[in-house]
């Protein structure tokens, strides 16, 4: 597995990712519905396109394992593949995080347990919570920093 940080956002790379991401999504966001996973996905390439460094683990056949979004040091978006999952590569890649990009907040939807437990063995304690997500769906938000 290989860290990059992606430059060229062409298509091919979006789409990729945009797989990626549904995966991952359909296997933690279990308080999600069909319709809501796919109302979110229109938002992804655009986000994928826009965030300031978007950094992606490529496995050995340089194919998108996971990726990872920053803006200033707040991870917007880290998600690793399903068939990757429980191998340290989420951990691997916060580690690049932090350490490159000085990442130091993360806000997790707080039904995602896994993600919650994640973040918080890496370090994180909860700062602030929100009875809505950012869109104002009824999905509370945990806000993290690292301690």
């Amino acid at each position: 597995m290989k860290i990059i940080e992606v430059k060229d956002r062409n298509t091919a790379l979006i789409e990729q990712l945009l797989a990626v991401w549904e995966r991952s999504v359909k296997a933690t966001h279990l308080f999600l519905s069909k319709s809501e996973v796919e109302d979110i996905k229109k938002y992804v390439p655009q986000a994928l396109k826009e965030i300031p460094h978007l950094i992606v683990l490529e496995n050995e056949n340089q194919l998108p394992a996971g990726f990872m979004g920053i803006a200033e040091q707040h991870l917007e978006m880290l998600f690793i593949s399903p068939e990757e999952t429980g191998k340290g590569l989420g951990k691997e890649m916060l580690k690049y995080g932090i350490e490159k990009y000085s990442i130091n907040d993360v806000a997790v939807n707080e039904q995602n347990r896994p993600a919650k437990g994640f973040y918080e063995h890496m370090g994180f304690e909860i700062y602030k919570r929100t009875e809505q997500d950012e869109q104002g769906n009824p999905y509370p938000l945990l806000y993290m920093k690292l301690d």
